[in-house]
């Protein structure tokens, strides 16, 4: 099977110097990961805030290089690339951030952010043509262009330029869009149109969904896949049905548990406080130790391969060591196949 994308042992390392001390932050944990070119799925990345998912979908983008592994785009590093590939690395794997309004340039109206595609990549050759392809994806996303075109980001809602920043990834016909929190910034009423258009995009174009969220409601909602993230490391990945009702990793556990329900005495959360998790020792081997309810001695020193507790799964943690070990690095062997 042909990989679009591939992550082979990638490890991002931020560094700051001072006077007196040097502080090193592991944003991305050697992960391999892949996203396959023949069966387009939606795959939530998931963790709290800090855990590294934005960085990771910046490594996939090609926005920011690695400190050790590689990333391939259709077999090819990126590293490697030329000026031509990257370009079309820029229009294939296609952005949908958290903020639309940062996007927008408030001096310009709403049709700039439309054409800039369209210019960059030499989408069109007319204007005739230029505004078609604008017309099209609007209307894929639910966007009227005569209601919507010629106005000012600040005379749309946010649920509108959400959608707007949908339809100008559409117009690169991209393969993978990397939607990182997209209705994080929309009211309730909103999230639905939102998620629904991903789905649309998924299910009807073909297109593969990297969903960067901290929301495991709405990554259950919509995801086939995902991928568990706590401090820059990945501890559980699988089928999203798997993983979320039956979760295995102590930490999922914790996300899953701390997931809001419909009672006003259900008390949300349960996991200890900040300073309490500043208090307690940092660990060499699994990094969610100092958390952990069910710490063992050889977690503070070791880190934990990937075990497979049943099909469609993989977790990194030793209370599943008399499970197989995951014969392939590639945590996307562990993810229910779409047809």
């Amino acid at each position: 099977m042909e990989n679009l994308l591939n992550l082979q042992n990638v490890t991002k390392i931020f560094g700051t110097e001072s006077v007196r001390k040097r502080e090193v932050t592991l944003a991305v944990d050697d992960v391999t990961f892949s996203i396959s070119d023949e069966r387009p799925s939606i795959t939530a990345i998931a963790g709290e805030s800090g855990s590294g998912k934005s960085t990771l979908s910046l490594l996939m983008m090609g926005q920011l290089p690695p400190s050790a592994g590689s990333v391939f785009y259709k077999g090819k590093n990126l590293a490697e690339m030329s000026r031509e590939e990257k370009k079309a690395l820029l229009r294939e794997v296609q952005p949908i951030y958290q903020d639309p309004y940062a996007a927008y340039n408030p001096f310009y109206k709403i049709d700039h952010v439309l054409e800039m595609p369209i210019k960059n990549f030499h989408l069109a050759s007319s204007k005739v043509g230029a505004r078609v392809l604008i017309d099209e994806s609007l209307k894929k996303v639910g966007l009227r262009p005569a209601e919507t075109l010629g106005r000012y980001p600040h005379q749309l809602s946010g649920g509108q330029r959400q959608r707007l920043m949908i339809a100008r990834a559409l117009l690169c016909n991209p393969k993978v869009i990397m939607a990182d929190e997209p209705v994080s910034m929309v009211d309730a009423s909103l999230r639905a149109t939102i998620l629904s258009s991903l789905l649309v995009l998924n299910h009807d174009l073909g297109i593969s969904i990297m969903y960067i969220t901290h929301d495991l409601n709405t990554a259950y909602q919509i995801s086939n896949n995902i991928l568990i993230m706590y401090s820059g490391a990945i501890v559980e990945a699988g089928s999203v049905e798997k993983v979320i009702r039956t979760p295995k990793h102590p930490y999922t556990q914790l996300l899953v548990s701390s997931i809001p329900l419909p009672s006003k005495h259900k008390i949300w959360g349960g996991g200890e406080t900040e300073e309490a998790q500043q208090s307690r020792q940092k660990s060499a081997g699994c990094r969610f130790a100092p958390r952990c309810p069910r710490v063992k001695d050889v977690c503070w020193n070791t880190k934990p391969q990937y075990y497979t507790p049943d099909e469609e799964r993989a977790v990194a943690c030793f209370l599943y060591q008399d499970s197989p070990i995951m014969e392939s690095p590639d945590l996307a062997q562990t993810f229910r196949h779409v047809k």
